[in-house]
């Protein structure tokens, strides 16, 4: 690991206690050039993990607050007509930025969350027939409420598989919330951090994680689970090929962020449990029993067999 990504890791770790495997999957994301769906309920640091991470990098940030009444060009930017000059001119809108937090998103309707399906998957943004590139490098960071609660709409299928992973932070240990509450109780803790990486920096990890070697035999394998989801039993629409690409990026940066310049299994049986199981369908009356995504990835990569190697690299 870099000494830059060591004090990236730092840093954010000041002010999220306990949640080393979450950042390190968020930074997973970042690597690769992926999206992050963070789900849990409210309260357990899904906003500070996104703006800590914001906050360290030396990159333009925007949050974008869902409410049930945004619009599509609150995301996006719209053009204005400007009397003076007798024309019409864009104000852009916060998608136009190097990493995004989308706080809340399925409090928006789907209208306005199927605006950012453009700008996720082609860094760009159309509004009145006009393409706006984004700047790079560019990311969201989107957080969610389960889809159980009030006041809450489920995310289409599309937009979900856009999101390289999807995580949930989890409840703290005693000791963490201890800890918590003494780092956080006095003051703004998030005010001190200070931006330790920029964005050359980030395209720089993105252009080493890319030439990671990934053995032939771990790619089949990649593309085996994939394939493997869309016959399981339960499931009604198994994951496109999309997810079998973000298996092969995320794997590609886990193991730059681990140190070594080739990929394991581990690195993709570790993976697979955030990347997979948001990408699958499952039927109805599997959902009524109470079956999950990330059940149905488990008894997957239990049944896929491991390629066997001497040598990875």
């Amino acid at each position: 690991m870099s000494n830059q990504l060591s004090k990236l890791k730092e840093n954010v770790s000041k002010v999220v206690i306990g949640k080393g495997k979450v950042l390190d999957l968020m930074l997973v994301g970042l690597i690769s050039g992926g999206h992050i769906l963070i789900e849990d309920v409210p309260g357990v640091g899904k906003t500070l993990m996104a703006r800590a991470i914001a906050a360290s990098c030396h990159m333009k940030f925007r949050r974008l607050q869902c409410t049930p009444d945004l619009m599509p060009t609150d995301v996006t930017g719209f053009f204005t007509y400007d009397k003076r000059g007798g024309e019409f001119t864009f104000r852009p809108g916060p998608v136009m930025t190097n990493i995004l937090l989308v706080d809340e998103i399925n409090r928006a309707v789907p209208r306005t969350q199927s605006s950012l399906l453009e700008s996720m998957e082609e860094r760009q943004a159309t509004v009145d027939g006009q393409t706006f590139p984004l700047p790079s490098p560019f990311m969201v960071m989107a957080t969610q409420n389960p889809i159980e609660m009030e006041g809450t709409f489920p995310l289409p299928e599309a937009q979900l598989d856009r999101f390289l992973l999807k995580v949930d932070m989890g409840y703290p240990t005693a000791g963490e919330e201890e800890e918590i509450i003494l780092t956080h109780g006095k003051n703004n803790a998030l005010s001190e951090i200070e931006s330790v990486v920029s964005g050359e920096d980030i395209l720089s990890w993105q252009d080493d994680a890319a030439n990671i070697f990934v053995h032939p035999s771990l790619t089949a394998y990649m593309i085996s689970l994939v394939r493997v989801s869309r016959e399981d039993s339960a499931v009604e629409l198994g994951a496109s090929p999309r997810g079998s690409l973000a298996l092969f990026k995320a794997s590609k940066a886990l193991a730059f962020i681990r140190g070594r310049s080739y990929v394991i299994p581990d690195d993709v049986k570790y993976l697979a449990p955030y990347i997979l199981p948001h990408r699958l369908l499952l039927h109805r009356e599997e959902r009524y029993r109470g079956n999950t995504g990330r059940a149905v990835v488990a008894g997957i990569l239990s049944r896929v067999p491991v390629p066997i190697e001497d040598d990875w690299e």
